[in-house]
């Protein structure tokens, strides 16, 4: 079969790799019928997990929708034939750290991760015509086919860690919000902040056409390439910070920016995944403001699978709208090139076999 590989940053293409086979019990075999990239799948891209993936071994993605072909003796959830998706982490659903709902902190797959290098498992890809699902019970979700492929396809990853976000935040009626970073995690956060009747919701990217999308949602845009960008920002607040910030960027400089623009006793949520070992976190400042910050890049997304699929079937998020693009398997440098380089107002790029 076909899948996508590894070469080296920004060299990422598909090629002949062997037929995906069952080897345990808890194992399933799925037809893949769409996938996507995911913002965390560029840092694969550029470079940033250079270190973690073996060149020309290495496979790519963590979003699916598929078929279920073939399952292990133990697998009783899932039969032949069952459309499904899976949390981006692969976990177990039975040990300490799956029961307390740290799903990506998995004891038993040791924080595996599809598509993610060797340390995280060297795990196949979703980014193949076929993948395997270990420990499937535990991770994977039915998918009722009057949701879309798009629409699926943001179960594995971007609507749950948008539902994460706006639980941390907790935003509470009449607050005024920060969302830095509009890509496809970041609008859905902004969806779902909106649903919780927020004040004031500012909108900061440097992309113009993802602005513009919050805009038309009815955030406040703000380019952070704009010398001002703070002052207008600040002034949306009457100069005292926002009472919640949620960040979906994962650079230092955005979680700098989100502790700049947070009122005292208010909330930061970053869901950014962050690549960069250290960040200088001022203490005395968090301290005497009294400011809560939770990072949770490494998102526990399983508990919030089934939410994010109710949401879509009641009609509250129609996330397929984010879809910009569609690419076949053998394109797949051609999607991730598209997607870095936000060309041709790229918002979310699908790719089927």
């Amino acid at each position: 079969m076909r899948a996508s590989v590894y070469y080296g940053p920004k060299d990422i293409s598909a090629a002949k790799v062997q037929d995906p086979r069952l080897r345990d019990d808890h194992e399933m075999l799925v037809e893949v019928a769409a996938t996507s990239i995911c913002g965390s799948d560029l840092h694969v891209y550029r470079g940033a997990l250079d270190a973690m993936m073996e060149r020309g071994h290495s496979r790519t993605g963590h979003e699916l929708i598929g078929r279920v072909k073939e399952i292990g003796n133990v697998v009783g959830r899932f039969k032949p034939g069952d459309r499904v998706s899976m949390a981006y982490s692969c976990s177990c659903g039975e040990c300490y750290m799956c029961n307390v709902g740290q799903t990506a902190h998995c004891e038993t797959t040791k924080k595996a991760v599809y598509g993610f290098g060797v340390p995280f498992g060297d795990l196949n890809g979703t980014h193949a015509e076929a993948l395997i699902v270990p420990h499937a019970d535990g991770h994977a979700i039915k998918v009722p086919n009057a949701i879309s492929d798009p629409a699926a396809l943001m179960l594995s990853c971007n609507l749950p860690s948008a539902i994460i976000a706006n639980k941390l935040a907790d935003i509470a009626p009449g607050e005024n919000v920060a969302l830095i970073g509009c890509g496809p995690t970041g609008l859905l956060c902004l969806d779902i902040a909106l649903q919780k009747s927020a004040g004031t919701i500012v909108a900061i990217d440097k992309v113009a056409h993802r602005l513009s999308v919050a805009a038309g949602k009815g955030a406040v845009p703000l380019n952070p390439s704009d010398s001002d960008w703070k002052e207008k920002g600040l002034a949306e607040t009457g100069a005292r910070g926002f009472d919640k910030v949620i960040e979906v960027v994962g650079y230092p400089e955005t979680l700098q920016m989100a502790l700049d623009i947070t009122r005292p006793g208010g909330t930061i949520a970053a869901m950014g995944v962050f690549c960069d070992e250290e960040f200088n976190l001022v203490l005395a400042d968090v301290f005497l403001r009294d400011i809560t910050l939770h990072m949770n890049g490494f998102a526990n997304v399983q508990p919030f699978m089934w939410e994010g699929l109710r949401l879509m079937e009641r009609g509250v998020l129609s996330p397929e709208e984010r879809f910009t693009h569609n690419f076949r398997l053998d394109e797949i440098d051609e999607a991730y090139s598209t997607f870095y380089d936000k060309t041709d107002s790229a918002m979310k790029v699908l790719i089927r076999p």
